[in-house]
């Protein structure tokens, strides 16, 4: 059947008898695909039904559904014309894993972070009023994503301006960690009794079948239902915002989601949808490891074992291993460390400092602003909290680093995971702007490794300054240097020169260093010996070694995995103009001002001519 839905149409000719069938070879169609790129798998598996319901009962691309972070639409795309070319999820050039308004009108708001999903929706319902357009705007968002203050303050207005808005809370006890808080054991209670909440339903759909008195009828028991309710379901909290509450009901029986939606069709009233899921559901790997099959590689599909993968893995360690493994170790020697993150252990590599030093690790859930004020609050307290945030997420909290932490300058440490090109998750997940909009601000340190062993080396150092400091460091493998078990602090401010030349000077940052070495290499065959110098930092940068390297040097190329536009390269230029340097002729290479697409990592260093044999060629393009 998947093969001849082209349009949310073709699936609306399919008999409901038939649609579970269909959710099998959506299931099977993800499956395969994920295992063989890699991707979203639990949370996708998740909402095929959900996906398949809401499909078939409203009017895409008339009515909007807004996906909340957006890594669950893959169901939504195999539905709306994209099966044909779905074997390219997340490839370069091929369909983005998440919702991108220019890749189809059936998307309706490109989504990549969390929370943001009834915002847009409470918009778009708003737009649609203005332009006196019948249509329903449908917000799907996770239990986790309700960690998000944004989302309260989004359901906040939806109350007060009532529009015809529909909220779908996808309820899994489970967002990419195990949610923390009362919040989450609020949102998983059921109904004390199935026969109850079966009652009120047939009751209420009975109410409104009333010729003429039903909608008053419906309303007057809505009324005087809610003191009880408020002891026998989850839905108090959505009704003190002035949404009727539904649920929570099986978000895996198609039958009724598609009849409670059919219902929910013709109510003009801000709704709260209620379901239950399961997530990984129907592929028991996933099912028993949501965490893992979260964002997962490639994997062995035909014989189910995610061990493959494992196996395949070079010895050398990541940057997120290497960063986990040191706050361990410096954590072991001082009671003062404390862990910080939302909502991403896993991925930030803290879960075995959250196992050792469960009193010192803070998971604060999808809240990245609370969760660097939190630290704030645990630094003016004399504690020495590090923050472990994606570079991507890290922008949502741009206030509170600003007011909370730089102000006073309070000695929190921001370790910026994911820094530079991520990869398949694309233009939202790109850690491309964070040098720009942290080295404008007072009292910050900025720094990037060359490799792994740095990493450590400025992991130690970054709780000697007493001062707000950012690290900012690559997704994927270091370059396989031995670590000093040994390391000292760095000088603050302190670059190094890596290797001796003449005529070019390089400056470079972070992982761009060994390229840049690499592309010293390929340059000897054109008789170019450049020198090439490890900033280390980008705030303060080494002045005095970039001034005395600017008065031998009069060609200067500035490299970094990050956006030309307020960052390394524009510091250097910065001092270079401020100390009255004017005999050297600066170019720098980066990401032009621009978004940055999904694609394999390779692939788009590849592309942004930020790989060695880029940098040697735009050292051939010169001609000088």
């Amino acid at each position: 059947m998947l093969k001849e839905i082209n349009s949310p149409k073709d699936l609306k000719k399919i008999s409901r008898l038939n649609l579970p069938f269909l959710a099998e070879e959506v299931r099977e169609e993800i499956i395969k695909t994920v295992a063989q790129n890699g991707g979203h798998l639990a949370s996708n598996l998740g909402v095929v039904e959900l996906t398949i319901a809401l499909h078939y009962v409203f009017n895409l691309p008339d009515d909007k559904i807004i996906w909340d972070v957006g890594h669950q639409s893959y169901t939504h795309k195999l539905l709306t014309g994209r099966f044909k070319n779905f074997h390219t999820l997340r490839q370069h050039n091929g369909i983005a894993g998440f919702p991108k308004v220019t890749e189809s009108k059936f998307d309706s708001f490109t989504t990549g972070h969390s929370s943001t999903s009834i915002s847009a929706a409470c918009g778009i319902a708003a737009a649609a009023k203005l332009t006196q357009k019948k249509s329903k705007t449908i917000a799907v968002i996770g239990d986790g994503s309700l960690t998000g203050g944004m989302a309260y303050e989004a359901l906040n207005q939806v109350g007060i301006l009532k529009k015809n808005l529909v909220v779908i809370l996808n309820d899994n006890d489970m967002s990419i960690s195990k949610n923390v808080g009362s919040l989450s054991s609020f949102l998983s209670r059921t109904l004390s009794s199935k026969y109850l909440q079966g009652m009120r339903n047939k009751f209420g759909n009975f109410l409104k079948s009333l010729p003429k008195i039903g909608k008053d009828a419906y309303s007057f028991m809505k009324r005087t239902e809610e003191s009880f309710k408020a002891f026998v379901t989850p839905g108090m909290l959505f009704e003190a915002f002035n949404l009727d509450y539904f649920g929570p009901i099986d978000g895996h029986n198609l039958d009724h989601l598609i009849d409670i939606l059919y219902n929910i069709k013709e109510l003009d009233d801000p709704i709260l949808l209620h379901i239950k899921t399961k997530k990984g559901k129907g592929f028991k790997f996933a099912e028993d490891d949501p965490v893992y099959f979260h964002g997962v590689s490639s994997f062995e599909y035909k014989e189910n074992n995610k061990k493959k993968e494992e196996d395949k893995k070079d010895s050398t360690p990541t940057y997120t291993e290497i960063f986990g493994k040191t706050i361990e170790e410096l954590a072991e020697k001082d009671n003062t460390i404390v862990a910080i993150t939302a909502a991403m252990p896993e991925g930030t590599g803290l879960s075995n400092f959250s196992k050792k030093f469960p009193e010192r690790f803070f998971d604060v859930g999808i809240a990245e602003q609370h969760g660097v004020t939190f630290a704030a609050g645990l630094a003016i307290s004399s504690f020495k909290p590090v923050v472990a945030i994606y570079s991507t997420f890290i922008q949502r909290a741009y206030d509170q680093i600003v007011h909370d932490v730089c102000i006073e300058s309070l000695p929190v440490v921001f370790a910026i995971d994911r820094a530079g090109i991520v990869g398949e998750d694309g233009v939202t997940h790109q850690g491309l702007f964070d040098i720009s909009f942290l080295r404008c601000l007072p009292n910050i340190v900025i720094m990037a490794p060359k490799d792994e062993n740095e990493l450590k080396r400025m992991l130690i150092s970054s709780f000697t300054y007493n001062l707000p400091v950012a690290v900012r460091y690559p997704r994927g493998q270091g370059v396989g240097v031995k670590i000093d078990n040994n390391s000292k602090p760095l000088e603050i401010g302190k670059a190094e020169i890596v290797k001796e030349g003449e005529k070019y000077l390089i400056l470079s940052i972070g992982s761009s260093v060994y390229e840049c070495l690499k592309a010293t290499t390929l340059l000897k065959e054109k008789n170019i010996d450049p020198c090439v110098v490890n900033a280390r930092f980008i705030k303060p940068l080494d002045e005095n070694l970039i001034i005395s390297l600017a008065k031998k040097f009069p060609i200067i190329i500035t490299v970094e995995e990050h956006s030309i536009m307020g960052g390394f390269g524009s510091a250097v230029l910065e001092c270079l103009q401020k100390n009255g340097v004017t005999n050297s002729k600066v170019y720098r290479i980066g990401i032009d001002d621009k978004f940055v697409e999904h694609g394999n990592q390779t692939v788009l260093r590849e592309k942004y001519k930020l790989d060695a044999k880029g940098i040697a060629e735009f050292f051939l393009d010169l001609k000088i």
